[in-house]
């Protein structure tokens, strides 16, 4: 007897799977996402676009979401820059409640936001094959390194882009 033939879709990482993903325009749902984690809900998704690069890939990578009251420079947030745009950036600085946003792959672009603009704070970066915790030592101290290298990192990430 046969077994029923189900159509496997290659993901951009060479991985198979069953599911299909459906991708929607980000302003179509990140409120929704927002809603959510201000409800107390966490929440995972998949990144799109490059401006966290080299940690995180466009849609390979997934960050599991929580809802925080305090934010710390260094951590990777959902924050809302205008109405109906949100970025996932990372805080470069904090000045009481205003916070200034820089994607790791953006060379000079920052965004500005204020706390109550922040939706949620990356607790775990989801990889193909592992889970990398936020608060992981090594990972922050690649952090702090890559913040550090802003001046060559055009060199780095042209480097890094070759190599992908």
């Amino acid at each position: 007897m046969l077994t029923p033939w189900r159509k496997r879709y290659r993901r951009r990482n060479g991985t198979l799977t069953n599911q299909h993903r459906h991708e929607l325009p980000n302003d179509a749902w990140l409120g929704e996402v927002s809603q959510m984690l201000s409800e107390g809900k966490p929440y995972a998704i998949y990144v799109k676009g490059y401006s966290m690069r080299p940690f995180i890939e466009h849609m390979r990578d997934r960050v599991f979401l929580e809802k925080h009251d305090t934010y710390n420079v260094g951590d990777a947030v959902l924050a809302q820059i205008a109405p109906g745009h949100y970025v996932l950036h990372r805080i470069i600085e904090k000045h009481g409640n205003d916070l200034t946003l820089q994607g790791d792959g953006n060379l000079e672009q920052i965004e500005l936001c204020r706390e109550q603009d922040v939706s949620g704070v990356v607790t775990q970066y989801i990889r193909p094959h592992r889970i990398i915790p936020a608060d992981d030592p090594k990972l922050i101290r690649r952090i702090r390194l890559w913040r550090k290298l802003r001046p060559i990192r055009r060199y780095l990430l042209f480097v890094y882009k070759a190599m992908v």
